[in-house]
This record gives C-alpha cells, structure tokens and sequence, in this order.
C-alpha cells in the first residue's frame, strides 16, 4: 500500500510538471528564432493589476492554452515594472522610474502601448522578426485566447 501510495504521488508531481507554460526572457528568443522560426507572445503585466493576476491564475493554468503555447510559439512573461536592464533586438531598453517606486519599463512601453497609452494585461504578438502583429489590452479568458490562439496559428 505504502509503495502504491508512493507511486500515485510521485506520478503526480510528474505530470503536473509537464503541464507546465515555458516562459522565455527577450534575450533567449534570438537564439531559440535561430532554431525554430515562431511568433511570440508577450504578457505585459504589473503584481498591482488584478486582470493581470486573474489571467495568470485562470487562462495561463488551461492546460489546452499552456500546451498550444508550448509547442506553437514563444510565450514572454514580462513584468511591466521589471528593473533590470533588457537587450532586445539589438537595442538596450530600461526601467524609466517617474516617482517613488512608480516607473515603467521602456520595453514595456515600446511593446504595449496603444492608442499612446499602456493599460494592462497586455498581449503583444509579434512575428519571426520581432515585429509587432497584434496587442490587445484587456483581459482575455481561457474561450478567446484559445480562440486567438487558432487565429495566431494560421
């Protein structure tokens, strides 16, 4: 009994652990596009929004959703208030502070701002090229980002 106990638990670790979204930093996509030519998806998000807090908890836990990620794109989790300094697409982008504790990063901005604003959650998709596609700036349950996903895909 014991022994099955134990087969039943590490089992399930184990695949909870395939189930899991691979998320790539912006200086990881330039080699891993070198490999594998693939759109990616950036996540533009704060630890304040509770859209973006809810999407991470519900759409981005679908096990369709993290499976359709996995193997047909690049998936960016970025926090839209990160610090640290970021390389991408041969340009270096910062944390642009505009208070006490209160900034934004540029990359953010260069990605996720629409209509000259950057509301979160923010999807940015952008193509083999680094080239923005599509954002979108609204929560987006587990129905249409599947949906998009599909569309994405075509």
């Amino acid at each position: 009994m014991k022994k099955l106990f134990l087969f039943i638990f590490f089992f399930g670790i184990s695949a909870a652990g395939f189930c899991q979204l691979k998320s790539n930093s912006f200086e990881e996509i330039e080699a891993l596009q070198q490999n594998q030519k693939r759109k990616i998806i950036v996540f533009i998000h704060t630890d304040w929004c509770q859209f973006c807090q809810r999407m991470k908890v519900t759409t981005f836990k679908n096990k369709e959703i993290i499976e359709k990620l996995n193997s047909d794109f690049y998936f960016i989790d970025f926090n839209a208030e990160e610090k640290r300094d970021i390389t991408f697409n041969k340009q270096l982008f910062k944390y642009k502070p505009s208070g006490n504790n209160v900034g934004v990063h540029e990359l953010a901005m260069q990605l996720g701002t629409i209509n000259n604003q950057i509301t979160y959650p923010t999807l940015c998709v952008l193509n083999e090229k680094n080239e923005i596609i599509f954002q979108y700036n609204l929560y987006l349950g587990t129905k249409d980002f599947k949906v998009l996903l599909d569309k994405l895909k075509e």
